[in-house]
């Protein structure tokens, strides 16, 4: 599907500007144009473009003077210039200056519809090329058995549509890796994949994050901001844990869903975009919906396919698989040479219940690559750094059975060293997310926080980086 660019055109040419600007608005762009060079670098500080297009002799300053601004302030934009007076020494330094293309005019209007659309790939392979390397160390979707078979299958299926899907997991069990995996296997990969984790942004804020906002629209926005909608606009926006998104929010996303347009915070027009929304959340839906803590009419929206992810738990065919991809990541990131997993440390992995599912393993494998020295990695390394020395079973997830300390000992002593299991594997589970936690376990936070100081429970000592 094609995406939606924004370009910056400069010319003192009037005509030039109207005509440029219809052409390109014809094709599905925005175009804003101004006639020097001096407004082109005041519009290039308050607001972002996808693409330059501008004229090399203008009057006052120049279309090169303008690409040695850019390059000189580190501004990325492509740049695309135009000139009737072109030859071979001022081509020549246009394209050292990093220029992307120098044309002649007259202007071919389909030539300058196929350099956009070149200069848009181009910048979407830029990105993706910095997003791999920004995504090396992190998960990946592995795993052979049973559970990811179907998992996979049911993504190679529902990619193909056009179909909202609503991804449900634990937290760490890989929902946005889930989510990209759709977006590139269907008819909008070539496009922005885009994500918002609604637990993330202070309830204030999301909406501007979502929609964007005008320049001034409130204290603060110091420019123009386009939202999550618009950079995702022929493309997938991914909205990570969606139960926890402010009802009042809510209703307005319906509403985007419902009619394909958002209008920014502060704005007095409505923006058409073209965007396929997936959702995920660790939470029980149909609860909420019971609860009225998220809307039903929203609800109807977004569960139209529900793909669930299995927990690590379930998964432990996979471990063998996932253990080495980790350990060689690991590798890889630092120039090491691969470690090897002893099969009793496997063993011993496997054994436990894993309440941080599939991220709670790639940072303990990171942990035991650099514990073991230069050796294999043994079940005595495992038992050694396992919360509990591996006490959680793959069949008591996180805990379910009683531990030796919940097993003796007087009422009060039992009672407060299963309360203590239960926090341990609750705040595991989510991930230290502790308003995530205090509500799982209906607490108020400060009780909670209160409850982990008179059970000896050290959260920072507990925290292990992501």
């Amino acid at each position: 599907m094609p995406r939606k660019a924004h370009l910056l055109l400069v010319d003192d040419d009037p005509n030039t500007l109207a005509s440029l600007s219809r052409a390109f608005r014809l094709a599905g762009h925005d175009a804003t144009v101004c006639d020097n060079v001096g407004r082109a670098l005041d519009l290039l500080r308050t607001e972002n473009f996808d693409l330059i297009l501008s004229d090399v002799v203008m009057r006052g300053r120049s279309g090169l003077e303008l690409l040695e601004d850019l390059k000189k302030n580190g501004v990325k934009t492509p740049i695309v210039l135009i000139s009737g007076q072109a030859n071979i020494e001022m081509a020549v330094r246009a394209t050292k200056l990093g220029a992307l293309d120098f044309l002649e005019k007259p202007l071919s209007t389909d030539k300058l519809l196929l350099t956009v659309e070149n200069a848009l790939r181009l910048s979407r392979l830029e990105d993706e090329n910095r997003e791999l390397r920004q995504r090396l160390g992190k998960h990946e979707l592995i795993g052979s058995g049973a559970a990811m078979s179907r998992l996979l299958a049911q993504i190679e299926r529902v990619a193909a549509s056009e179909t909202r899907v609503c991804i449900l997991g634990e937290t760490g069990t890989g929902k946005e890796l889930v989510a990209r995996a759709i977006h590139e296997k269907s008819a909008r990969r070539e496009n922005a994949f885009v994500t918002l984790n609604c637990a993330a942004v202070p309830a204030e804020l999301i909406e501007s994050e979502l929609f964007g906002h005008e320049k001034g629209a409130f204290t603060g926005a110091a420019a123009k901001h386009a939202g999550k909608f618009e950079q995702a606009d022929g493309g997938t926006l991914f909205l990570d844990e969606i139960g926890d998104m402010p009802l009042a929010m809510q209703a307005k996303l319906l509403r985007v869903l419902e009619e394909g347009e958002v209008e920014r915070v502060g704005g007095d027009k409505p923006i058409r975009v073209n965007v396929r929304v997936l959702v995920a959340t660790h939470r029980n839906l149909e609860d909420l919906v019971k609860q009225n803590g998220f809307r039903r009419d929203l609800f109807h929206r977004v569960y139209v396919f529900p793909l669930a992810l299995p927990p690590l738990r379930e998964r432990l065919e996979d471990f063998p698989e996932l253990v080495q991809h980790f350990a060689g990541q690991v590798a890889a990131q630092n120039g090491w040479k691969e470690k090897t997993f002893a099969d009793d440390a496997t063993a011993e992995l496997r054994r436990y219940g894993w309440p941080g599912n599939v991220r709670e393993l790639r940072n303990m494998v990171e942990r035991l690559v650099l514990l073991a020295g230069e050796s294999a990695v043994s079940g005595a390394d495992v038992r050694m750094i396992l919360p509990g020395g591996g006490e959680a079973t793959a069949e008591r997830p996180g805990g379910g059975g009683a531990s030796d300390a919940a097993s003796n000992g007087t009422l009060a002593e039992r009672t407060e060293a299963f309360e203590k299991e239960v926090l341990l594997a609750e705040i595991r589970r989510h991930n230290f997310h502790m308003t995530n936690v205090a509500r799982t376990l209906g607490l108020e936070r400060s009780h909670l926080y209160k409850k982990c100081q008179q059970l000896g429970i050290d959260l920072q000592s507990m925290r292990r980086p992501e």
